[in-house]
């Protein structure tokens, strides 16, 4: 199993350094999902491009008899707009194949299937959740992932995230000399603001509310008619996201209301918290040492937002955070974008490779292990729907 990522370490550095050389924003990954795709064919998976409704989506199976376990290994190559790889995704995409090609070489003895399915546009409207729309992952029996970090080790929980894009309409006039005239739009917008801002005095801590204003008026002397923000609440608690939510609307209807306009509200992305399977943790994080992590820390106990966490509401999963930057730099800057094609980017991918092939071995070869991790996986999400019947 080692013999075989060790062989393929310089094919994975250099995929890893085009997809990293040839940024691409979500949907747009043509040439990432291109690369990925044909290694998987030419290597005796079955590829399917276009997969659960996105272009740039792909799943690649290798099946060994009937029935078994079902493992899915999932990958990102989406880029950041104007900041390129500075959040690694360019090195899950090798480090997938990697794990992908030793199991394959290793594991022909018995019945399993293993999936290797791209998904795109994770920074922008969460594929994995489109991508379950159109019945992805959910027949998975475990879903695994690697990502670059400053440290190794899994995480806990994620923050729960609703995105809106919110309009308002109102009607222009010349502001000096007919204000009466008109219905600001770009007012209702500020008025929205101001009422989220005290709003946040009012929540639990780990509530956060934050958005843009994207049009706000073209000249100063008119009365713009329409204004546009885009905005996120997020919370760790997703039932108490929700009951947040519902005060958020009560703001942008009363400043519609203030303001005599009209206001549209558009769903962009919802993301759930994580549901952790601590077991599967643990596995990940014994053959994380195993093979040699460095910076082993214990798990992060909250992080940001991800639609793995969609994925993770319906089957148990686990992501290995792999360091290759210094501790302290975080994702979406430019120490994590000058570090992307370093010794130490392409020696995470071999060793997340590595990590999630043992963590995938030990599952296939281990049937008690796995309906163990289902079992834990399903008294997890029995809490988490109490607390939202709560």
């Amino acid at each position: 199993m080692v013999r075989t990522i060790d062989g393929l370490q310089s094919r994975l550095a250099a995929m890893s350094d085009f997809i990293f050389d040839h940024p691409e924003i979500g949907l747009e990954e043509v040439q990432a999902c291109e690369l990925l795709c044909d290694f998987l064919a030419r290597n005796g998976f079955e590829v399917e491009r276009g997969y659960a409704g996105l272009p740039t989506a792909f799943r690649a199976v290798h099946q060994v008899g009937a029935g078994g376990p079902r493992i899915g290994l999932l990958c990102e190559y989406d880029a950041l707009s104007g900041l390129g790889h500075a959040c690694a995704h360019h090195l899950q995409g090798p480090c997938i194949i990697g794990a992908a090609m030793a199991v394959k070489d290793q594991v022909a003895d018995r019945p399993y299937t293993l999936e290797v399915i791209g998904t795109p546009a994770e920074e922008t409207v969460g594929g994995k959740v489109l991508m379950l729309e159109h019945g992805a992952f959910k027949d998975l029996d475990v879903a695994l992932m690697m990502h670059g970090n400053d440290v190794t080790q899994v995480d806990l929980k994620s923050l729960a995230l609703t995105e809106y894009l919110v309009t308002y309409h109102g009607t222009s006039a010349h502001a000096g000399m007919a204000p009466e005239d008109g219905r600001s739009a770009l007012e209702a917008l500020m008025l929205m603001f101001n009422g989220l801002a005290f709003l946040r005095g009012h929540v639990k801590d780990d509530t956060r509310i934050h958005g843009i204003i994207e049009q706000g008026g073209h000249v100063v002397n008119a009365i713009p008619d329409r204004a546009v923000a885009r905005i996120e609440v997020r919370s760790y608690d997703r039932p108490y996201l929700d009951r947040v939510i519902e005060r958020v609307q009560r703001i942008l209807e009363g400043a519609a209301l203030m303001t005599d306009t009209r206001l549209t509200v558009e769903k962009t992305t919802e993301f759930h918290s994580k549901i952790p399977v601590r077991r599967l943790n643990d596995l990940v994080m014994d053959n994380a040492e195993r093979a040699g992590a460095k910076a082993i820390e214990p798990p992060r106990e909250r992080t940001g937002s991800t639609d793995f966490a969609n994925v993770m509401y319906h089957i148990p999963g686990s992501c290995i955070n792999l360091p290759f930057v210094d501790k302290g730099i975080s994702a979406h800057t430019q120490g994590y974008l000058d570090r992307g094609k370093s010794p130490e980017a392409h020696e995470a991918i071999a060793l997340g490779a590595k990590i999630l092939a043992m963590t995938t071995l030990d599952l296939l070869r281990d049937p008690g292990l796995l309906d163990a991790i289902k079992a834990d996986f399903r008294q997890e999400k029995a809490r988490s729907m109490g607390s939202m019947v709560g």
